[in-house]
């Protein structure tokens, strides 16, 4: 980042000082300026009023108890009423949600030893079916139909926790057919239903190409989705490490001795299971980031080749040169002792040496969930009562500004386990 941060932390004496680094775990976080803090994250808005209502917004989401609506917010922090200033500035004001989000992202990459990037689902409940993305629809992370809107949120995360700094609005298809409903959310031309690997994938180019961020794994849940390939490509191709947690009936190719049909073809269970009969389990101990409990498992590894992806019949001959290279893919399994079938699934291209490490680096995901729940129960992001995308965006970037700000006046942990130097570059083999 060539962002220059304003001096937040301050010394006991008042005098400005420059970001420290982490001090050991328990030491209570040097105080935070709230002021400074929004002022350099809205410092991009064209207007000062706009900068204005986002410190009036974002103090709102701090400590207003309750639901965060737009009169609570401005009786309790200005001490009068000024509804329609709030729904102006989140709902209809034209400011880019892009460089705030930029802005905290280099803040919390410089302050904290982040160790993922991590992907959530985070389900928005409504009633009606007005707001933008709003339908009657699957949500893997409740496995049932809700109406609602689906969200993505990619978070920066580490032993301190979790703060989304990226958001993806997810558009069921009927949005695609009805003019009118787009036209009453304000939806850009250019917004439409695609399959949700694409928004994981525009996401991380964000936070890469335009946000300059150094590339760490990126953590994702796809044990509800379907095929997993081109997620994995996708990140293969832009050199990213990933920890993906699939379901055990995903197709894979198997080794002929195990292969029940001509083709080899099976499943993961299965193929865990051949694993585990031709190469012993490792023991693991780790603690847990979210209980901060001691837990004991073993890990299983093997090369796992997708049924999708497998070679046609008669590509046997091809050219190794024509075929893409790609650093290789793992299974790896979390198999308790005692039980007959693993408990989690992950498909991984973290180099061998690293596999010890896939589950305290799993564990990540929790600790990012906790932070959306926080976020959900005490910063008011469930609590948007607009309807338009423009407006949806803003709320959720705002609410993000508030854990920021939580999360840098929280103490600072103990440095993380697992190095940066995990993520694989590109060209790297």
């Amino acid at each position: 980042m060539t962002t220059t941060l304003p001096p937040l932390y301050r010394t006991a004496a008042g005098a400005d000082a420059s970001v420290p680094g982490p001090p050991a775990a328990g030491t209570p976080a040097a105080p935070v300026d709230f002021s400074a803090y929004c002022q350099d994250l809205f410092g991009t808005l064209a207007r000062s009023d706009q900068r204005r209502w986002g410190e009036v917004y974002v103090r709102g989401l701090l400590d207003v108890p309750g639901r965060k609506t737009p009169a609570r917010i401005s009786e309790q922090v200005l001490g009068r009423r000024a509804v329609q200033q709030i729904q102006q500035f989140v709902n209809q004001s034209p400011w880019p949600c892009g460089p705030v989000r930029r802005r905290l992202a280099g803040q919390l990459d410089q302050a904290f030893a982040t160790e993922a990037w991590c992907v959530d689902e985070v389900v928005f409940a409504k009633n009606g079916d007005r707001s933008v993305g709003v339908a009657r629809q699957y949500a893997p992370s409740m496995e049932r139909t809700v109406n609602c809107q689906l969200a993505l949120a990619t978070s920066l995360v580490g032993r301190h926790g979790g703060v989304p700094v990226s958001w993806r609005l997810l558009l069921p298809q009927r949005w695609d057919r009805d003019e009118v409903l787009r036209r009453q959310a304000h939806l850009p031309d250019g917004e439409r239903s695609r399959p949700r690997w694409r928004y994981i994938l525009e996401a991380v180019d964000e936070m890469l190409e335009e946000w300059c961020l150094e590339p760490l794994p990126v953590l994702v849940d796809w044990r509800g989705e379907g095929d997993v390939a081109p997620l994995l490509r996708g990140l293969e191709a832009r050199g990213l490490a990933y920890l993906v947690e699939v379901s055990p009936t995903v197709a894979v190719t198997l080794p002929r001795p195990c292969a029940g049909s001509p083709q080899g073809s099976g499943t993961l269970l299965e193929l865990a299971v051949h694993a585990a009969q031709h190469r012993g389990r490792t023991p693991i101990a780790w603690q847990d980031r979210a209980t901060a409990r001691m837990r004991q498992s073993q890990v299983l590894s093997m090369p796992a080749l997708l049924q999708s992806e497998a070679q046609p019949p008669g590509a046997a001959g091809r050219p190794a040169e024509s075929r893409p290279a790609q650093r290789p893919r793992h299974l790896v399994t979390d198999w308790p002792y005692g039980r007959p079938a693993p408990r989690a699934y992950w498909l991984t291209n973290l180099p061998a040496r690293n596999l010890p490490d896939v589950l305290p680096l799993a564990q990540l995901r929790a600790l990012s969930g906790q932070s959306l729940g926080r976020m959900q129960r005490d910063f008011g992001l469930a609590d948007f009562e607009g309807r338009s995308f423009r407006g949806w965006h803003h709320h959720v970037t705002l609410a993000s500004v508030a854990l920021g700000y939580d999360a840098l006046c929280s103490p600072y942990r103990s440095q993380p386990t697992a190095p940066k130097s995990m993520s694989p570059r590109p060209g790297t083999p």
